[in-house]
């Protein structure tokens, strides 16, 4: 049960998080509530014009409805000011999501001056149509049932409303059911609620939540807190977030986190994560189950870059809270940013460039879903020795005034791994993500993407105006390693030229010109052309790392676009938290030599393309061996995993 010294630390933790402004007002949330029902209203409509339309009868026009369930943080009750809306609009059989939903609503949707940023994503893993509706963000999805008529009380809960319907749909429908058997399953919903708002809120500053860039989304962190719940049934918020993070800095992945035992009914027949009889289920390294049939693991998307980063902050998280017990911390420690541009000394870009907002919106959205698999090819190119920490957020160049953004993806060498002369040539490895990136359907003229790196003293400058603590100042060091550390910075800053940077010089060429002016140039541009790079590297503790980028696309008006690459040298990659010059090795390479000449556009045109020599082998096998789990009863998983004190209520 809590102590008095519970309670008053729960008093401190939600003052903290309103006066951190995570709750919106009375105002917003009338808004949000009219919002949602003018859209019920216009999906309502939107059938009975579609009963009449296919030729169905007076009767049917009459009865013809469709129904707005909302899930995600909204239904949850853990969204705040700004958050978007998660809804899902069921429809009867005959109103189909391709041709009605993508064609005939999106068409409507389109022509009223409530909506903006109108974005149908038909080909996504859930299709959704995302939109603003009176400045409201919202991610609309449609699901057509196997019913002629949809009763206004319908129970989405049931398991007949899976009958006769394919896996998109199903995916649909789960996001609603998965939310009310949370809600349905943890012990206290208004303190599961504070707990998941406190807990969402430190993942984002900790930069650990973003399912698209595998890391951790809004259903797997519910699923977490709600298991700490069910734990803990008569703990407050502050006792569960301490205990969060204890429990789950020693939980044994993949070990499952799962909040009720896994249904699995064959009269739908349906597939349900279960490693045992599934493959790809034996390559997950953090599985956490969701409670509705058909169970599917929400976090597949995390990878073994990934987890390691979380693990990371799990035990931040566990230091700090131990030190609030203490009372050594206060709450604000907990939620201090995680400092991304100081963790590492080398890090990957990803400049994308439009040609308008709308085109970015689309482009940007398709290269951040394929962010992911940049990260897991560069573990399997690398054999697991490389690893990524892609940061969520997106950054822009204010000086810059065409439609352009970047991401950035810290990297390390994994912890532990004794290198040997080795050399990581990426080159092959961003040249298949950028031929996944070309295959995008809707590319239009204007569309760019380069793949760079940069060192830590490298980073652009807007990132810090955008929030962003600048790095340190480097621990001075000998003369003798200033010397060759100088001398690797100048090959490397040299190569690494991103895509953004080129078009800031472009524009202010020309003394600052119009949009037009921009985009002219920007389809002129070339990154450095990618010559014959050689490393040589004769220190067991330092690796080279080769990357070259290469635009995903070339058309008539950008056929110059070329491709950049870049030799990493002896002061390479280390596990880097904050460790201090000094203390690096002191190595004399005895020849670094790097061609980077700059080859005229016209040049690059007429010069035979060289092949970029890759990785010989890929490692194409998952090295995760996966546990029998699937029938360990609920409870026993943490008693072999989780080592509590016996004065702790379970």
């Amino acid at each position: 049960m809590p102590t008095v010294a519970d309670l008053h630390k729960t008093a401190e933790l939600e003052k903290f998080l309103v006066e951190a402004g995570l709750y919106e007002g009375e105002e917003e949330s009338a808004k949000r509530e009219d919002v949602l029902r003018e859209i019920d209203h216009i999906v309502k409509e939107w059938v009975k014009q579609l009963t009449i339309q296919k030729g169905y009868g007076e009767n049917m026009v009459k009865e013809a409805n469709a129904v707005l369930f909302t899930f995600g943080s909204y239904r949850l009750g853990v969204h705040g000011p700004g958050a978007d809306i998660d809804a899902l609009c069921i429809g009867p059989s005959y109103v189909k999501r391709e041709e009605d939903f993508f064609v005939t609503l999106h068409g409507a949707l389109a022509d009223m001056e409530e909506v903006t940023e109108l974005q149908p994503v038909p080909d996504a893993h859930v299709p959704v149509m995302k939109f603003k509706f009176h400045g409201i963000p919202i991610d609309l999805l449609y699901a057509s049932i196997s019913l002629l008529v949809i009763p206004p009380d319908f129970d989405i809960s049931q398991g007949s409303v899976l009958c006769d319907v394919d896996e998109a749909t199903v995916r649909c429908l789960n996001g609603c059911r998965v939310a009310d058997q949370i809600l349905r399953l943890v012990p206290n919903a208004e303190i599961f609620r504070k707990t998941l708002r406190c807990l969402k809120y430190w993942a984002q500053r900790r930069g650990v939540y973003s399912n698209v860039t595998g890391l951790l989304g809004g259903v797997s962190w519910a699923l977490l807190v709600a298991r700490v719940c069910q734990l803990y049934p008569n703990a407050v918020p502050s006792m569960l977030v301490s205990r969060f993070f204890r429990v789950f800095t020693q939980w044994q992945w993949p070990n499952p986190v799962m909040l009720c035992t896994i249904e699995n009914d064959e009269n739908l027949g349906f597939s349900v994560w279960d490693p045992r009889k599934n493959p790809r289920d034996r390559s997950h390294v953090m599985p956490i189950i969701t409670p509705a049939y058909p169970c599917m693991n929400s976090s597949y998307n995390v990878s073994t870059s990934t987890l390691r980063v979380i693990m990371e902050q799990f035990q931040f998280g566990n230091k700090i809270c131990q030190e609030i017990e203490l009372n050594k911390a206060s709450w604000s420690a907990l939620f201090e940013p995680f400092q991304f541009f100081e963790a590492y000394t080398r890090y990957l870009v990803v400049d994308i460039v439009a040609d308008d907002e709308d085109d970015l919106r689309l482009w940007k959205g398709w290269i951040e879903s394929r962010l992911r698999q940049l990260t897991l090819k560069i573990e399997r190119d690398t054999k697991g020795i490389l690893q990524c920490h892609p940061n969520p957020c997106e950054y822009a160049d204010p000086s810059i005034k065409c439609a352009h953004c970047a991401f950035f993806m810290g990297l390390s060498r994994k912890e532990g791994m004794k290198i040997r002369g080795q050399k990581f040539d990426i080159r092959g490895t961003v040249d298949e993500f950028m031929h996944e990136i070309g295959m995008y359907t809707s590319w239009k003229s204007g569309m760019d993407l380069a793949v760079t790196h940069v060192r830590k003293k490298e980073i652009p400058s807007y990132v810090f105006e955008q929030g962003c603590q600048k790095p340190c100042p480097p621990t001075p060091i000998h003369a003798d390693q200033q010397d060759q550390s100088d001398k690797t910075d100048t090959e490397v800053c040299t190569a690494a030229v991103s895509l953004a940077g080129q078009l800031k010089r472009k524009y202010d060429s020309v003394g600052g010109g119009d949009t037009e002016s921009c985009k002219y140039f920007r389809m002129a541009s070339v990154s450095p052309a990618c010559e014959e790079t050689s490393t040589q590297l004769h220190d067991d503790a330092n690796f080279g790392l080769i990357n070259c980028s290469t635009s995903p696309h070339e058309s008539q008006e950008s056929s110059v676009s070329g491709s950049s690459c870049a030799a990493i040298g002896a002061h390479g990659l280390v596990d880097e938290t904050s460790i201090p010059v000094s203390l690096i090795p002191n190595v004399e390479n005895d020849r670094t030599r790097t061609n980077l000449d700059q080859i005229p556009s016209q040049r690059v045109v007429e010069k035979d393309e060289r092949k970029l020599e890759g990785i010989e082998s890929l490692a194409s096998s998952n090295c995760t061996e996966f546990m029998e789990v699937a029938e360990v009863v609920m409870g026993v998983v943490l008693t072999e995993n989780v080592q509590l004190s016996g004065d702790e209520v379970i």
